[in-house]
């Protein structure tokens, strides 16, 4: 028992020793530092070099050099450099830019909405006839129809609108990009079937969608007040002029037979509705679907009027980022016209 006892209180010393050993945290306060007091006996300084144990290989990979300061100022962790994580935050969330070889990004138009009281109507009639109609016909045909034929009637109807573009392109003076789309239409009118497969893409041929009002922004007309459309949907006042002249100039206005006519008008309302579904969990999310809406197409308008000008004068971008896709609007062959004939 005796022994029992011995061995306890040697332990608890021990235990107190290694307490009373521990170093101090760099912020507590040591009045004494530097020196060893002894009973109220004038401090003795006390050399830690020469009574430290040696470092092993791994302490001394991670100490501090021996010239710096235990205690580190407050101040000095703002000089530290960013971690890669911060450089992310800021490359999301603004801050450093992460690539400073990019272009400049394509600044948001200011959106002149004067006729919006009017506008929020149309776009509420808008919304109940594409929850009503719209919209169940996209999801029908996306679950009935496979991925690849969705893709070819896609590409069949974008290949019909390449000669409008190549007449645009060269309303703005861009000869070389108004032979790419007259070439995009003959290679896959041909080899590809009547534009329902894309060879043109594979022999580096640019998808660029160009239209009348595109063409009026580029001769000057760059502020143009927003208006939505019934079943058009959002536009401005120069797209309304344009549209003009886009419908003369659309391949299905020529086809003579109504019933081919309507079902190919409608077959492009519901693809163009199909490609626009990934969208609708962003919308139903927004807290203003009509600001929503506006804003994010005057924004692809004023990228599809400037930024394709910056794309032609910056050779260095790479192929996917010249590329455009196709505009996400109704298109103007895709809604019934009546055919006005000479005489009455």
């Amino acid at each position: 028992m005796n022994t029992f006892r011995l061995c306890t209180v040697l332990l608890f010393a021990a235990l107190a020793t290694a307490c009373a050993s521990a170093p101090k945290t760099a912020n507590a306060p040591d009045s004494t530092a530097g020196s060893t007091v002894v009973d109220g006996a004038a401090p003795t300084p006390v050399v830690a070099a020469e009574t430290a144990p040696p470092a092993t290989p791994e302490a001394t990979s991670e100490a501090m050099p021996s010239s710096a300061p235990v205690d580190v100022p407050a101040t000095a962790m703002t000089d530290a450099p960013a971690t890669s994580a911060e450089d992310d935050f800021a490359a999301i969330y603004g801050g450093a830019v992460a690539d400073p070889t990019l272009p400049t990004a394509v600044s948001s138009p200011a959106v002149y909405d004067p006729w919006e009281k009017f506008n929020r109507k149309v776009h509420r009639f808008n919304n109940a006839v594409d929850r009503g109609v719209a919209r169940p016909l996209a999801r029908a045909y996306s679950n009935v129809v496979p991925r690849p034929m969705r893709l070819g009637v896609s590409n069949f109807f974008d290949n019909l609108t390449q000669p409008l573009s190549a007449i645009n392109h060269l309303l703005q003076g861009r000869p070389k990009q108004a032979g790419q789309a007259l070439g995009r239409f003959l290679l896959n009118s041909t080899l590809g079937i009547g534009g329902i497969f894309d060879p043109a893409s594979d022999a580096k041929l640019p998808r660029r969608s160009e239209d009348f009002g595109q063409t009026l922004g580029v001769w000057g007309w760059k502020k143009s007040r927003y208006v939505e459309l019934p079943f058009f949907g959002p536009r401005t006042v120069r797209d309304v002029f344009g549209l003009a002249g886009d419908i003369p100039l659309s391949p299905v206005r020529y086809v003579e037979d109504d019933k081919t006519r309507i079902f190919l008008q409608g077959l492009n309302l519901v693809d163009t509705r199909a490609q626009l579904l990934s969208l609708d969990s962003l919308r139903e999310g927004a807290v203003d679907d009509y600001t929503l809406v506006r804003d994010s197409w005057m924004q692809r308008r004023a990228y599809q009027i400037e930024g394709t000008r910056s794309q032609d004068e910056d050779k260095s971008l790479p192929d996917y980022l010249n590329d455009e896709d196709p505009d996400p609007t109704v298109p103007a062959n895709a809604m019934p016209m009546p055919q006005i004939t000479p005489g009455g």
